[in-house]
């Protein structure tokens, strides 16, 4: 099976506002480039989008390594909180409603087809593909500005 790096980043002008994501996949060298925006929306809505815009860019199934700077999505698989949510009735610990789970249930459904392992960055650091994934994100959401 192939081994694919995906980053990810979301942006978004006021929360909620415009907003913007980039997908980098890279195997074997070569990348592509996933972009889009929304008109309102919100920074974890973005987050969410590029990481599933990317998987679904893949053609077979693979293993996947998704880099984010986004606590959110990464702790949500590596602590296992997507479990909980869907036993819960997608229902938070504190028995909440989970925000945006038609997002989360479609990357369940993506994270079911490859094997992922979701890995933290640091955001706007010295990370090369996440700085030019935010540079893109934030370029897109001000296309509609």
């Amino acid at each position: 099976m192939k081994t694919v790096d995906l980053y990810t980043d979301g942006a978004c002008s006021g929360n909620p506002g415009v907003g913007g994501y980039c997908a980098i996949l890279i195997y074997n060298g070569v990348e592509k480039v996933i972009s889009g925006r929304e008109e309102m929306t919100t920074n974890n809505r973005m987050e969410l989008l590029a990481v599933i815009k990317g998987l679904e860019a893949l053609k077979e199934k693979c293993n996947v390594n998704v880099y984010s700077d986004s606590q959110y999505v990464v702790d949500a698989f590596n602590q296992n909180w997507i479990s909980s949510w869907g036993a819960n009735g997608w229902k938070t610990a504190g028995k909440k409603d989970v925000k945006n789970p038609d997002l989360w249930q479609k990357l369940l459904e993506l994270t079911l087809i490859h094997s992922v392992t979701f890995i933290k960055v640091k955001g706007h650091a010295d990370n090369e593909y996440n700085n030019r994934c935010d540079k893109i994100a934030v370029e897109e959401y001000k296309k509609t500005i």
